[in-house]
């Protein structure tokens, strides 16, 4: 049976102790090898061995480099791993990793994944040069400038494309479609405000949308809803298309915002076991008006846990298309044997929405899906209307299954 927490008790601690928590903690590794367990000594003997050599006889001294030698050694370690979220950080990885949570950084503006070994557009960000200069959700990144992006990091992805604002880097992408294009971009300070806030329909439609998953993300919303004068609205919005996800902790404050009861989200790893956060009970001040979610092919990680909380609770219906499908969650863990300054990052867990439906690989498919070109915001305002002077939860006839 999972362990269930109530969300209310935990909130804070669940910020703290989470999802990139940076800890000190000493990793104790031991792999077997036919049958016998190696210390960490023993495994690391080798590399040890490989690098006196390199140090003593290779035939340029100068171009060994211990430190680039250990961060490329660390690297490799994980890299069999073949997941695109578990990587170790050097210190200038780590450093703009951190950057990007902040929502202020230098670069172009898009979001990227690996896919099937491939570098790919999670989303462009809403008001970035990526989005001005034509780069799509689903997007295959071919090269950056003249390098090819063949066996890339997402790390060292993000690396190449940022860079000094004022400066172009030029993408080779292939579109959806199979076209390819060469897009050059002038890279700019990008700053992602978390929530934008539009009145739709003569004042009787809140449209909220959230850019970004941040830590104050749930006041921003909370700010708008209490400013509005919600008993005059017919219904909410909620614009999580291309929104490529950020902090779990700030999807669960949303999600219990929205959400009067039931369960959150359901979690499951090594560390933790299985775990059930539930509703504190604190979603009243919404009235529980009729709620659309618009999602599509941008929509991943922390926004797919709040959609699929919100649906699975019948406290709102999807409308757009299928989501992005990233249903696992990383922790940074900073070792003080690490290099200074260097973190590993790794996926230690996947969620699942309250109806215990998996995401990773799977996205979350729409309850009314709108074709590409066509705007969902029309078809969520049509749904509205349908529905005035109702109040969620409603069971929504013909609900799509995840």
């Amino acid at each position: 049976m999972p362990h269930e927490v109530s969300y209310l008790m935990t909130k804070r601690a669940f910020r703290r102790s989470f999802f990139f928590l940076v800890p000190t903690l000493l990793l104790v590794i031991a792999f077997g090898v036919g049958g016998a367990q190696q210390s960490p000594q023993d495994l690391c003997s080798p590399l040890n061995r490989a690098f006196d050599y390199l140090e003593n006889l290779f035939y340029q001294p100068q171009r060994v480099d211990p430190d680039e030698a250990l961060y490329n050694a660390l690297k490799g370690l994980v890299d069999h791993l073949d997941d695109p979220y578990t990587e170790f950080l050097p210190p200038e990885e780590f450093e703009q990793f951190q950057d990007s949570l902040e929502g202020q950084f230098s670069g172009v503006g898009i979001e990227i994944t690996i896919r099937d070994n491939a570098l790919m557009v999670i989303a462009p960000l809403a008001g970035t040069p990526a989005e001005a200069a034509g780069v799509r959700t689903g997007d295959l990144i071919l090269r950056i400038d003249d390098e090819f992006t063949d066996g890339i990091t997402l790390t060292e992805a993000a690396l190449q494309i940022r860079g000094e604002p004022g400066t172009t880097v030029v993408l080779t992408v292939r579109h959806t479609d199979g076209t390819q294009e060469e897009i050059p971009i002038v890279r700019a300070t990008i700053v992602v405000e978390p929530l934008d806030v539009t009145v739709l329909e003569d004042e009787r439609i809140l449209l909220l949308r959230v850019l970004r998953f941040g830590s104050n993300v749930e006041d921003d919303v909370e700010i708008a809803l209490s400013e509005a004068d919600l008993e005059s609205f017919d219904g909410i919005i909620l614009d999580l298309r291309n929104n490529p996800g950020g902090e779990l902790d700030a999807a669960i404050d949303l999600a219990d915002l929205f959400i009067d009861e039931g369960t959150l989200v359901s979690t499951s790893s090594r560390i933790y076991g299985n775990e059930t956060y539930v509703a504190s009970g604190a979603s009243a001040s919404i009235l529980n008006l009729p709620l659309v979610v618009l999602i599509n092919e941008g929509t991943a990680s922390a926004s797919e846990i709040l959609a699929g909380a919100i649906r699975d609770n019948d406290m709102g219906i999807l409308i757009g298309r299928k989501s992005f499908g990233k249903g696992v969650f990383q922790r940074i863990y900073r070792d003080g044997a690490f290099p200074a300054g260097s973190a590993l990052k790794i996926t230690i867990g996947e969620y699942f929405t309250p109806l215990g439906n998996a995401v990773q690989d799977i996205g979350l498919t729409p309850d009314i899906e709108v074709p590409e070109g066509e705007d969902a915001i029309d078809s969520a305002i049509e749904w509205i209307a349908q529905h005035a002077g109702a109040r969620m939860p409603m069971t929504i006839v013909g609900e799509a299954t995840p």
